[in-house]
């Protein structure tokens, strides 16, 4: 409020921080057991201020005020080597509103509501609203997906070779938590996204196929194979590049040769 020139808007603003306050603590609440599809959509706040205006604030102020850009910037800063934490792939360049703010004006400025996010990641949400629980793609703040193996990959033998990647989630896991995962794979597109990269990686490793194999055996290639599985399992469990080497190591057509492919 106190970066806004226009005094009105300032005093309208001061008028429902109250209604912004308890807005983010329901929101809090429900971000726990991941309820946040229950969260009602809010065009303007308390009458007082317009949907239009709360989105002004956002990124005329929140966004480039001096008061409020270190904020911004420990937002998008917070995630591991600056890595996207939506696909796990691309690098962070915005916050993305996970509840979007064109539906939900009182949560518009409310940290707990920005994720950060690559631009594609935030892009192909554009205003999705959740209609249920499983409709409900991650949560950095709130969700671990990480506890079990759901990213699945699988060898399409051809020339040249490919990786093609999928969601089976966990026997153990509830059926709204398998459910979840495949929406947030599907609604992000990362079956393409991993696959294109994998393309990439596999003919980055071609020549040590080849030179462990010229001088061992098929399973020499598989042991190498499940090493670099394992190495990417432990950095992120549930990364395409983990997914794709345990499935090259599974496939002796693979590492049997198909590599070469």
């Amino acid at each position: 409020m106190a970066s806004i020139r226009d005094p009105d808007l300032s005093a309208r603003l001061a008028s429902v921080a109250g209604r912004l306050t308890l807005a983010e603590t329901a929101y809090l609440f429900r971000g726990v057991g991941m309820s946040l599809f229950g969260i009602p959509p809010s065009d303007g706040v308390d009458g007082r201020v317009t949907a239009a205006e709360m989105m002004r604030v956002y990124a005329g102020t929140f966004v480039r005020s001096a008061r409020t850009r270190a904020m911004y910037d420990a937002l998008k800063a917070a995630p591991v080597n600056d890595v996207c934490p939506l696909c796990g792939q691309r690098t962070v360049s915005t916050l993305d509103h996970y509840l979007a703010q064109s539906i939900h004006s009182e949560l518009v400025v409310s940290p707990v509501n920005l994720v950060p996010a690559c631009a594609e990641c935030n892009k192909g949400k554009l205003d999705h609203q959740p209609a249920g629980a499983a409709d409900q793609g991650f949560h950095p703040y709130f969700d671990d997906f990480d506890d079990a193996a759901w990213l699945v990959a699988e060898v399409v033998e051809g020339f040249p070779a490919a990786v093609r990647f999928s969601v089976a989630p966990p026997p153990e896991w509830p059926l709204i938590q398998g459910q979840r995962a495949s929406a947030h794979f599907a609604s992000l597109r990362l079956g393409a996204l991993y696959a294109s990269h994998s393309g990439v990686e596999l003919a980055n490793i071609r020549y040590s196929l080849e030179r462990i194999a010229a001088s061992g055996t098929p399973d020499d290639v598989r042991a190498w194979l499940e090493d670099r599985a394992e190495s990417a399992r432990r950095a992120h469990p549930n990364g395409w590049q983990a997914a794709m080497y345990r499935a090259l190591a599974a496939s002796g057509w693979f590492y049997g040769g198909g590599f070469r492919a």
